[in-house]
């Protein structure tokens, strides 16, 4: 048994990794599609084509589709889900440095919900963690007092949702399949694109022309320009979110949770390379104190998680 641990933790480290590097790519993408579609159809025809490649992982053998709990599974599907649709109007309209730097204000939020809703005691450091992440936050999205705007939260928000999700994930869906969580996580983003859909057709509520309008926009025909990123989008987004869940399941997730942070790495690097999408020697610097906050969060969890067991 102790001698295959390492294995399972270079596999979960490495298939982090490469889930991390395929994501940092194909979410520059999104705003090439914010140009013609919407965010509800966007999700509604990625899902359309996720599903049956995740119905071929499991008939491949990689997982049931049948979730064993299905109300705890659809409690988490609906939180990423929620998590998801402020994240990916996020990318349409900030760099994704700043996108990304928002939804990685979970590990802060799993902390703060730890301690206010489940009353669990944390210790100094985590509270260094807390402040240091923070202030990365304010470094990389550099709010302006003089002239707020809304959108800046939008990745703040997903990062919350997120947080919800991993909790519920954490605490709940440990022997869940991974092919069962990816399948309700599509079918519930699928019908959060239909009921968005719906809701544009009987309130239109138009919205300005571009990117600016992604969220507001209802359904765009014909789509064949945009149908490539959005194929590229499914087939990238099934295998780096099945890698993703899988990292977890095989690894101690604390150690794992690390190597997410990589993302923060590919995105704004590709983004750099294929679209000249520089960020400021600032924005640097917030991303690498979120990384660390990161880091140091996850290792004193890893150490408490150490410390119970050995109690046992």
């Amino acid at each position: 048994m102790q001698s295959t641990q390492p294995t399972h933790l270079v596999a979960a480290s490495m298939l982090m990794v490469a889930s991390m590097a395929i994501i940092g790519v194909i979410d520059n993408f999104v705003i090439r599609l914010a140009e013609g579609i919407g965010l509800w159809q966007f999700h509604l025809s990625r899902s359309l084509l996720m599903l049956p490649l995740i119905v071929l992982l499991s008939l491949l053998g990689l997982g049931t589709l049948r979730p064993r709990r299905y109300g705890i599974v659809a409690l988490r599907s609906v939180l990423i889900t929620m998590s998801m649709l402020f994240y990916f109007s996020a990318l349409a309209l900030m760099p994704i440095a700043q996108a990304l730097a928002g939804l990685f204000t979970s590990p802060i939020f799993v902390l703060l919900i730890s301690v206010l809703l489940l009353k669990q005691r944390i210790g100094p450091w985590r509270i260094v963690a807390v402040v240091l992440g923070f202030s990365g936050i304010l470094c990389v999205l550099q709010p302006d007092p003089t002239s707020f705007e809304v959108k800046t939260l939008l990745p703040v928000a997903g990062g919350f949702f997120y947080a919800l999700g991993a909790i519920v994930t954490r605490t709940q869906c440990a022997n869940e399949s991974t092919v069962a969580l990816l399948a309700a996580l599509v079918v519930t983003l699928g019908l959060a694109g239909a009921v968005g859909l719906i809701w544009l057709a009987l309130v239109p509520v138009g919205g300005p022309a571009g990117a600016d309008g992604f969220a507001m926009r209802g359904w765009v025909w014909p789509m064949h320009e945009v149908l490539p990123w959005i194929v590229v989008q499914a087939v990238g987004s099934t295998v780096a979110v099945f890698m993703l869940i899988k990292a977890y399941q095989l690894g101690e997730p604390s150690y794992v949770a690390v190597f997410e942070y990589s993302v923060m790495i590919f995105g704004p690097l590709f983004a750099w390379v294929a679209f000249g999408q520089s960020i400021g020697q600032m924005q640097v610097i917030g991303i690498g104190m979120i990384a660390f906050a990161g880091v140091l969060l996850g290792s004193r969890e890893s150490r408490i998680s150490s410390t119970s067991y050995e109690a046992r």
